[in-house]
């Protein structure tokens, strides 16, 4: 039977003392010995009232202080102080843990110390190969070894960054120490005894300690390095739950986390929002009557934080978050959900958004980018969401004005479009994967055949409307589109307008009817002579086809046959 293993926890406190108080207690009372480290940046007077909260405990020392910085080799000494205060205060301690003032004890240590029986002789310290992952979240990976780092990151920023360009351009190398290669990890491992005294015991310790004095962040990379160096064993893993954001920020832990915390089965976390109470009330769970051996299960809590990392960075498809929307592209999915735009339709069929929601089980729009007001389905007075139906309102914010529409609706989108319309939602529609398009280009020059103007405004008219189609097309025909569009001219579309609706129809609702009949279609008769007086006036029309030539021009009865 192995010896029973007593437990050592060093405490690196900076802040928050009180927390780190009641920390200090909760381990002192679970059986562990404890060496506190206060960053010599605390007061004499909040250090003064934590030793008096703590007398009579006679398993906490308090060990000499230094002053940390963050990224500093500040931090290993303070650790390697404390350590060795801890082992010679304690020479029975067989197992280290390093944890900080605002490390939250999640199970009874005794499940701790029962886990670390079932191998004693393992250490428990995340160590990866800084050569081969890439480890680090927004800083530097392999350069923190091989350049110098004297300068104060946070204190000196802009020195810092000079000094390690310069080095960059100088092509400047640190030569690493004989005999150990460089590993990165968490700064919250446990280390048993006799490793530890190792690494503090070692002959070369004052050349390695030159060596990290100089890199970037050594509390990563010191122990998890020298580890390799003199352990026999190592779980890479660290037994503290420690989580870090997109910028590598650690996450604070606050009264809501307590399920996934429960579930996570880890015997520590960090770090503590000091007014998480009910938190710090409800950890550690009490003890059992036997001791819970088994390993922390950090599957499910490790899923929620990525989820909630990718929707940080990412963001919800469709919804424009404040902190994104001035870059451009930044978005995750330019809308929520696939829609449908409808060009040219209802100038050829007028009843044709009546016609189209009798077909299709989805939400049929008219022209809800229309100039004079938004034709949400049914013509409401406030659509969807709250959405208001004046032009004014949704040109502030187009792009927001379909997200949201698309967004906050159950059912598919269905809207028309025209030449006529607000065109800013062109290149955006474009390069939406989620746009389904169907064109009939020069269809709007129905509605100009009918109009009773003067020729004169129809020539004038009818150059605008071919000008601002003509635009929108070279963006329908770039090599950057990721939506779906079908084009058709005028004339090819007279030829099969069944066919073509229904197999468009089809394909953005599977449910949908069968295309039997077509809608009463406008009067096409005059076309091809409006077609030729505004050719011979110098005026090229260039959208509706050739199909439309006097001798071949479809009659009604025929194109609606078909």
């Amino acid at each position: 039977m192995s010896d029973p293993v007593r437990l050592g926890v060093i405490l690196l406190c900076h802040s928050d003392l009180d927390i780190a108080t009641r920390m200090a207690r909760v381990w002192s009372d679970g059986g562990a010995s404890v060496a506190i480290h206060v960053d010599a940046k605390v007061s004499e007077r909040q250090l003064a009232r934590m030793k008096a909260d703590l007398a009579g405990l006679d398993r906490i020392i308090f060990t000499p202080r230094i002053r940390c910085s963050w990224g500093r080799f500040s931090l290993v000494r303070a650790t390697q102080n404390a350590a060795t205060s801890l082992l010679q205060q304690f020479p029975e301690t067989t197992h280290v843990f390093l944890a900080s003032g605002t490390c939250l004890p999640l199970r009874p240590i005794s499940d701790l110390t029962a886990f670390l029986a079932e191998a004693p002789s393992r250490d428990h310290i995340e160590s990866v190969n800084a050569y081969d992952v890439g480890w680090t979240i927004g800083g530097l990976n392999e350069e923190r070894f091989t350049l110098y780092f004297p300068f104060d990151w946070r204190k000196r920023r802009r020195l810092f960054d000079w000094f390690t360009d310069w080095q960059r351009r100088r092509k400047i190398k640190r030569r690493i120490p004989a005999g150990i290669w460089p590993h990165l990890g968490s700064q919250w491992w446990c280390l048993t005894a006799t490793t530890l005294r190792a690494i503090l015991d070692d002959p070369r310790r004052d050349e390695f300690d030159r060596y990290f004095r100089l890199s970037w962040i050594p509390d990563e990379s010191y122990f998890q390095t020298l580890a390799r160096r003199h352990s026999n064993k190592i779980e890479s893993r660290s037994l503290t739950l420690s989580k870090f954001d997109h910028t590598g920020r650690p996450y604070q832990l606050y009264d809501d986390h307590i399920p996934a915390l429960a579930g996570s089965r880890c015997f520590v976390a960090r770090k503590v929002w000091p007014g998480a109470q009910r938190l710090l009330t409800h950890f550690p769970l009490p003890d059992t009557e036997v001791p819970d051996a088994g390993g922390p299960q950090t599957a499910s809590i490790d899923r929620l934080i990525n989820e909630t990392v990718q929707r940080r960075v990412l963001g919800r498809p469709g919804l424009y978050m404040q902190s994104r929307y001035p870059r451009k592209d930044a978005e995750n999915g330019k809308t929520s959900a696939p829609y449908a735009v409808f060009q040219g339709l209802t100038d050829i069929f007028p009843d044709f958004e009546e016609w189209l929601t009798a077909h299709l089980s989805v939400d049929v729009h008219g022209h809800i980018l229309g100039p004079e007001e938004v034709e949400f389905g049914g013509r409401p007075q406030v659509g969807p969401g709250a959405l208001s139906i004046n032009p004014l309102v949704r040109d502030r914010d187009p792009q927001g004005f379909l997200a949201a529409l698309i967004r906050i609706t159950n059912r598919m989108q269905v809207f028309q479009f025209s030449p006529r319309d607000n065109q800013r939602l062109n290149w955006f529609i474009a390069t939406d994967p989620n746009a389904r398009v169907l064109v009939v280009t020069g269809a709007w020059s129905l509605p100009l055949l009918h109009s009773g103007m003067p020729f004169d405004d129809v020539r004038r008219i009818f150059a605008q409307l071919q000008r601002t189609e003509l635009e929108q097309l070279s963006i329908y025909n770039s090599v950057w589109i990721k939506a779906r569009v079908d084009l058709f001219d005028l004339g090819d579309f007279l030829i099969s307008p069944r066919l073509i609706l229904q197999q468009f129809v089809q394909s953005i609702d599977p449910q949908a009817k069968p295309v039997e009949s077509l809608p009463p279609m406008r009067e096409l008769t005059g076309l091809a002579e409006m077609l030729r007086q505004l050719r011979n006036s110098g005026l090229r029309p260039r959208l509706t086809g050739d199909n439309l030539r006097p001798a071949e021009q479809p009659s009604i009865e025929r194109a609606a046959a078909e």
